[in-house]
């Protein structure tokens, strides 16, 4: 704190601005203090997370399209299914292919889960492992459809 007890030319006046060098010291020095610390107190289980990479859908001959739209209706390659006993029973013959087919599922963005749902089941049920979902890119839009 500097401060002018007694002037030469008799002013008696105090010097009032402040000293702010203890203060940038104090403030650095909390600084590493922090900076020290929260990496200790930070625990977190050691895990191996995945990779994540955004690769294009390689279409394939081999590969089927179930599609959903807003009333709950349900197309195999563009035709449509009569009942999900149906759907079963076509997923079951592709099924036992070698290689098993992979089928995506393009579902409208107003259709109820429900149907998506029963769909998915239903691939389940006929013995189908490689399912995948077909969206559309996030172009940055919000809220426009």
């Amino acid at each position: 704190m500097a401060m002018s007890v007694g002037s030469s030319g008799g002013d008696d006046e105090l010097n009032s601005t402040i000293n702010t060098t203890p203060l940038v010291d104090v403030m650095l020095v909390l600084l590493i203090i922090f900076l020290i610390t929260i990496p200790v107190i930070t625990k977190t289980v050691k895990v191996s997370l995945p990779k994540a990479a955004n690769i294009a859908t390689q279409t394939k001959p081999e590969n089927i399209t179930v599609a959903v739209d807003s009333r709950g209706n349900i197309y195999w390659n563009n035709e449509q299914v009569a009942d999900r006993a149906q759907l079963i029973e076509m997923i079951k013959t592709e099924a036992v292919k070698d290689p098993q087919p992979e089928i995506h599922i393009r579902g409208d963005s107003d259709v109820r889960f429900e149907d998506i749902g029963a769909v998915i089941y239903s691939i389940q049920r006929g013995g189908i492992v490689k399912v995948g979902f077909i969206t559309e890119p996030d172009r940055g839009i919000r809220g426009s459809r």
